[in-house]
């Protein structure tokens, strides 16, 4: 109990910010529209990418499993029960953000700014990707949702949010975090 108290105080003395969202808030956020809905991929077990990664060949990457399939669906089902209107949905051209996309939402488009820079073959990429999606975000206007489904490395980069799957950070225009929620399975 006195390590609780302890690093209570200590939170509180550096100002340290908890963030602490409720589902009642992230609706209200969205129904007011032209915000941008960073989705990490659903669950697709396993890191990385295996060493023959080929972006044209699925069998080659991490894919959804069942569990990722129903994650996928239910973050589908949280966008229709809450009425959430969306602009676009925009993905990845990896396998796991393309099927998270299509389960959850239907239609989608690719755009490669989306894609992963995690492994040191697509590294080099990190900048001009960042370059893209920002001026992506900034060129578009919209009173409905802008939907990016990605990977966590982009969204750590442009929201500074670490996120799980199948987890939505909700910025504005400028990538400051409004509000962040993880869909479960059940």
């Amino acid at each position: 109990m006195k390590i609780i108290k302890i690093f209570i105080f200590l939170l509180i003395s550096l100002n340290v910010p908890l963030k602490a969202y409720s589902n009642e808030n992230i609706q209200n956020i969205l129904k007011d529209g032209g915000k941008i809905i960073f989705i990490r991929h659903a669950y697709a077990p396993g890191g990385g990418d295996p060493i023959n990664f080929d972006i044209s060949d699925c069998s080659t990457q991490r894919n959804l499993n069942e569990e990722g399939i129903v994650q996928s669906i239910n973050i589908g089902n949280f966008f229709l029960k809450n009425d959430i209107k969306i602009d676009k949905i925009l993905s990845s051209e990896w396998c796991r953000c393309k099927e998270t996309a299509k389960y959850a939402f239907k239609k989608f488009e690719t755009k490669n700014f989306l894609n992963s820079f995690f492994s040191q073959k697509f590294a080099n990429n990190k900048n001009q990707q960042i370059k893209e999606l920002k001026e992506y975000v900034q060129n578009w206007d919209s009173k409905k949702n802008l939907v990016l489904v990605t990977h966590y490395v982009i969204i750590l980069e442009v929201t500074n949010s670490t996120v799980s799957s199948g987890e939505m950070v909700v910025t504005d225009k400028n990538f400051n975090v409004l509000a962040q929620q993880e869909i479960s399975v059940n």
